[in-house]
Formats: C-alpha cells, sequence, structure tokens
C-alpha cells in the first residue's frame, strides 16, 4: 500500500524529561549518578504515526557539554520550528537546514535523527536497520561496565555476572583515585578475574601523556586487555604515542564525535578501536559513515553507550546490527542498569547477547504509563 503525504508529514513534535533511576549508583571518574536523566523526543505524523528518540549524555554535562535540559531548549525553541511540515524521509535535508541554525549540539541533534528514522521506518512498515542497508548481524555481545568502586565491591558484581552466565567481559571504570591507587584497585580486581573474564578498562580522559606512560603498562602486564581514552579527547597526538606504546589495543572514544574527527584518528593511527555511540555523533547516519570510514581503514568499532533506556539502546542495536565494522562487541547494558523500565516489552540479552528486537521502525514500544510516573515535573529543573 503506498506511503501517502499525510503518513509522512510532521504535526507536531514533545520533548519528555525523564528521571529514570538505577538499580545501584554508577561511578564515573568525575561523578556519580543514582538516577540517569534522559530526553524522549516523539515526532508526530499527521495520520497518527509517531517516531520516538532519545537524547542522553552519561552523568550530565560532564561528558559531552550537553544536559537533558539544554537538549531539550534547543529542541524545542530552534529545532522544532524547522520540522514542522516537513516530511519525515527528508532526514538529510533536515539535518541541513538544523545544523545551518544550530552548530553542535549532537546529543539534541541525535534524538531528532533517531525518532525521524523511527517514524518513517513504522510509516513503511519495515526495521530501521532497512533504512541503513539491512542486516550483517541479529545480536551483538555486551560487555558489562563496572564503576570506580572499590576493589571488592566490584569483583563481587563481576563475579555473580560471570556465574549467572550473563557477561563475559567487563569493562572497569578509572580516574576517580589518585593513579597510584588507582592502578593498584585494578590490577587487584584484574588478578581475581585472571582466566574467567576479559577485563578492560575506561579512564574517561582522566590522566595526561605522562601518567598514561607511567602507568598503563602496570595494567597490560596485569592482564587488561584494552584501554580506552586515557587522555582529553582533543589530545589525539598523546593518544597515538600511548597506541604505539601499548601491546594491546586503544579505544578512542571522547575523542571520535565527526567524520572529521574519524578521519584524523586514522591518519595518526591514533587507536586501534573506536567506541561507537550513536548518541554523541548525531544519531545513525553520521555513526554509518564513521564506521565505513573505520572499515576502509581496517579499524574494529565498538557499540558504546551513553546508559541509554531501551529506546536509545535499540536504536544503536540498530546501527550495530546494520554495520559490517562493529565488530569489536559492544557495552549495550543500560537497560540492565535502570530499575524502571520504560518499554512495554523490554529488550531481550541472552547469553551475554543483546538480541535485535522484531517490528516496524526501532521494534520497541513505550510503556506510556511508566513515562507518566517519570516524567520530570520540576519546571526549575528543566520540564
Amino acid at each position: 500500500m503506498p506511503v501517502s503525504h499525510d503518513d509522512l508529514t510532521i504535526e507536531r513534535v514533545e520533548t519528555i524529561i525523564l528521571d529514570v533511576p538505577l538499580r545501584r549508583p554508577h561511578k564515573f571518574a568525575r561523578v556519580t549518578m543514582d538516577a540517569q536523566p534522559v530526553l524522549l523526543t516523539l515526532i508526530h505524523t499527521r495520520s497518527g504515526v509517531v517516531g520516538v528518540g532519545e537524547g542522553v549524555v552519561p552523568g550530565g554535562p560532564w561528558w559531552g557539554g550537553e544536559s537533558v535540559e539544554s537538549m531539550k531548549v534547543t529542541i524545542d525553541t530552534y529545532v522544532v520550528p524547522l520540522l514542522l511540515g516537513r516530511r519525515v524521509d527528508d532526514i538529510e535535508g533536515i539535518w541541513r537546514d538544523i545544523s545551518d541554525r544550530v552548530n553542535a549540539n549532537l546529543y539534541a541533534k541525535t534524538a531528532v535523527e533517531v525518532a525521524l528514522h523511527d517514524a518513517w521506518a513504522r510509516c513503511l512498515g519495515v526495521p530501521v536497520h532497512t533504512l541503513l542497508g539491512g542486516l550483517a548481524r541479529t545480536s551483538i555481545d555486551v560487555t558489562w561496565a563496572l564503576g570506580a568502586e572499590p576493589e571488592e565491591v566490584v569483583v563481587e558484581e563481576a563475579l555473580a555476572k560471570l556465574h549467572a552466565g550473563e557477561h563475559r567481559s567487563f569493562k572497569l571504570k578509572m580516574g576517580a583515585l589518585p593513579p597510584e591507587e588507582d592502578t593498584r584497585r585494578i590490577c587487584a580486581i584484574t588478578e581475581k578475574l585472571a582466566g574467567s573474564a576479559g577485563v578492560r578498562v575506561d579512564l574517561n580522559a582522566r590522566w595526561d601523556l605522562m601518567t598514561s606512560r607511567t602507568y598503563l603498562p602496570r595494567l597490560v602486564a596485569a592482564g587488561v586487555e584494552l584501554v580506552e581514552q586515557p587522555v582529553p579527547g582533543e589530545q589525539v597526538e598523546a593518544l597515538a604515542e600511548i597506541n604505539a606504546l601499548l601491546p594491546v589495543p586503544v579505544m578512542a572514544d571522547e575523542s571520535l564525535r565527526t567524520p572529521v574527527d574519524a578521519v584524523r584518528l586514522v591518519r595518526l593511527r591514533a587507536a586501534d578501536v573506536w567506541s561507537m555511540k550513536t548518541t554523541k555523533m548525531g544519531g545513525l547516519r553520521r555513526s554509518r559513515d564513521i564506521v565505513a570510514i573505520a572499515k576502509a581503514a581496517d579499524i574494529p568499532c565498538h557499540g558504546g553507550t551513553s546508559i541509554e533506556t531501551g529506546i536509545g539502546t535499540a536504536a544503536s542495536l540498530h546501527l550495530a546490527c546494520a554495520a559490517p565494522g562493529v565488530t569489536w562487541g559492544s557495552e549495550l547494558f543500560g537497560p540492565l542498569l535502570f530499575a524502571e523500565e520504560i518499554l512495554q516489552t523490554p529488550l531481550r540479552y541472552v547469553d551475554g547477547e543483546l538480541q535485535l528486537p522484531e517490528g516496524p521502525g526501532l521494534g520497541v514500544t513505550l510503556n506510556l504509563d511508566a513515562v507518566a510516573a517519570l516524567r520530570r515535573t520540576d519546571l526549575v529543573r528543566g520540564e
């Protein structure tokens, strides 16, 4: 059945801030959170089709400079007027016009761009991955991320996940403690997990080059199999020096947000693995472009997370399953960390892998009662 103009035409856009509690606090290098603020963007077409996207940063504006509050203002004030009356399949045209008016703000743009894909795919009755070129896989391995808590807390959680058969590899957060103390902590944890699970570390860009050169070889000697973003994102030359120094892969995260960043990383051979977060890159199409650059340079990509709900995780999963270059697994564990579920049917994790949902669009449906219960109503905080 042909898709009508009304099916595709945008009539209304909603932005809703949620505060979703976590099962346990999650500690990054700079902040600790016990709830994740989330911005849902709902694009309504004239025929009643609704596409949903998600804007979320890990623990607030410390990571990418945006917050759910800033995303909401940006979308409501500057983006929505550019959407009304447009067709949801005009994604490139809409992206161009938004970018002419709004610089950067890639997390806010992701919420809109994913919602456009979800709405368009639902109008066509196809899954989002069809719009991205089809499937390369139908599931992806999931690494469980552990916070920067004390050794005994981290080991207990990791062993419980391992013995339950839920995860086979773990990423440990670093950077909240002095380097010497943090290094001893990670070496002790790695020793207890040796032979049972893979261990990776994420510095969240907290160290400088000299500190990295001093302590990272000790971590590798202890059995750490991958080091993620030890230095600030703009210090790509330092990242390249560290990558050349270590016998294990260095993964770029904060250093990679745009296709231009990708080309620079390739030119300097600054990282052997790239962390792909659709949230930080402006959505599905720019993420797909960056994976293609990596594949051409023979650099594997990893499905990264900003700790999204099932909406953002489903979007990242469609990208990871459609892009052949995402071969280094993922850490799309976000929904498992939440104490409240916002989908009618949760995403499926089986034997350490996340399964691609079936159905049109993202293949998931919001639980509107849960959204209403978690919706932020405090005007001062951005609603």
